[in-house]
């Protein structure tokens, strides 16, 4: 999700947290998840789309097997 979204999403009450998946309550929390998203864009050059936001959830968390 681009990082414009998030406290729009924790105003509205429907952002939520990383594993354990609650609602973020707390604004310094919706902070750190921006600044995080922030970080991931500029690192993905551009718009980063999180797991739970893409299309298939399961998309690239498929273990290799070894040979």
């Amino acid at each position: 999700m681009p990082s414009s979204e998030v406290m729009h999403k924790f105003k509205a009450g429907t952002l939520k947290s990383g594993r354990s998946g609650k609602t973020v309550t707390s604004r310094d929390q919706a902070i750190a998840i921006m600044m995080s998203e922030k970080q991931n864009e500029a690192e993905h050059g551009g718009t980063y789309v999180s797991g739970g936001e893409r299309k298939n959830p399961l998309e690239g968390t498929r273990r290799r097997r070894h040979k």
